[in-house]
């Protein structure tokens, strides 16, 4: 007995002793299930009880990295929250804003843009875990830079790069945020290299939309571009993401003034049923939001010529 209350005893004082390093344990492990994916979020039917809800989350998610700074799995699962976040819950609703309210519209869209560069700032965090100096590599030689990633990190720097894209579509009159495209290039390249699929065409979506951010390209080299980028993300999704269709018709069908091309995409995404996947509900929600507001604005987007006598 004696001895059993010594072999206790011991066992509470190592555990005391090494309280930090358990607690840091139980964040990293909480991290990567977090990371991991499959939400309950992602099957939701209101998407504004879950816009309401994730601002809590990602609090949360920063005060466990203040316990465990360098977890990856935490620095994936912020670099994810606050760009879908950004994305889904504020950007979009910049746009919806501006007919009412410039002021209020501008400010939206500088909301979203500090979400993404925070996103961005925990992507490069994370990468710095395994790949120190990426960050400042990124900067000088991109494609070397990007090519470190090895395929444990394609979701990493998936997030880091989408987070660093959409904060650059939001200051498009920055010089400082559009030499950073390079980055962003080479960051999607390397994630198709490694796997073409990831996020069911997600890495071709996200390419058609910097397709279209390029500047100096002839119009026709960039639709076709974007038409083969549409193409593959299609195929990779199954004709399952709504979103696939919307940035089609917003990025290459509104520039292109393809108005038949352009309603029958937003047809085709208000078309798909987000109940029969329930892990899609959510995402095609959203973007079935975004769908209808482009179609009630479709005579603002498209110029029609009057024919002539």
């Amino acid at each position: 007995m004696h001895k059993m209350r010594q072999f206790t005893a011991a066992v509470l004082i190592a555990a005391a002793s090494s309280g930090c390093s358990i607690k840091r344990f139980a964040v990293n492990k909480l991290g990567n299930a977090l990371a991991s994916g499959g939400s309950t979020y992602e099957s939701d039917d209101d998407p504004d009880l879950v816009g309401e809800a994730l601002p809590f989350g990602l609090k949360l998610i920063e005060s466990l990295l203040a316990e465990s700074p360098r977890s990856k799995g935490l620095l994936q699962a912020a670099a994810s929250g606050f760009t879908e976040y950004g994305y889904a819950f504020v950007d979009t609703r910049a746009d919806e804003a501006m007919g009412d309210s410039v002021d209020r519209g501008k400010y939206l869209r500088n909301r979203a843009r500090r979400l993404y560069l925070r996103a961005n700032r925990y992507g490069l965090r994370g990468l710095e875990v395994s790949y120190p100096g990426i960050a400042a590599a990124l900067d000088n030689e991109p494609e070397a830079a990007a090519a470190r990633v090895r395929k444990p990190d394609i979701a990493l720097l998936y997030w880091t790069a989408a987070s660093l894209g959409l904060a650059i579509s939001n200051s498009k009159s920055e010089p400082e945020m559009i030499v950073q495209l390079p980055a962003v290039d080479a960051m999607l390249r390397r994630v198709q290299e490694l796997d073409e699929g990831f996020g069911a065409g997600a890495v071709w979506e996200a390419i058609l939309s910097l397709e279209s951010a390029r500047a100096g390209v002839k119009p026709e080299v960039q639709q076709a571009r974007m038409k083969k980028d549409f193409e593959r993300a299609l195929a990779l999704s199954k004709g399952e993401h709504a979103s696939t269709y919307v940035s089609y018709a917003e990025d290459a069908c509104v520039p292109a003034q393809d108005r038949a091309r352009f309603q029958e995409m937003i047809g085709k995404a208000l078309a798909i049923d987000a109940d029969r996947k329930p892990e899609n509900r959510l995402a095609n929600l959203v973007a079935q939001r975004r769908a209808r507001w482009l179609l009630g604005r479709v005579d603002e987007l498209f110029l029609e010529v009057a024919p002539t006598n």
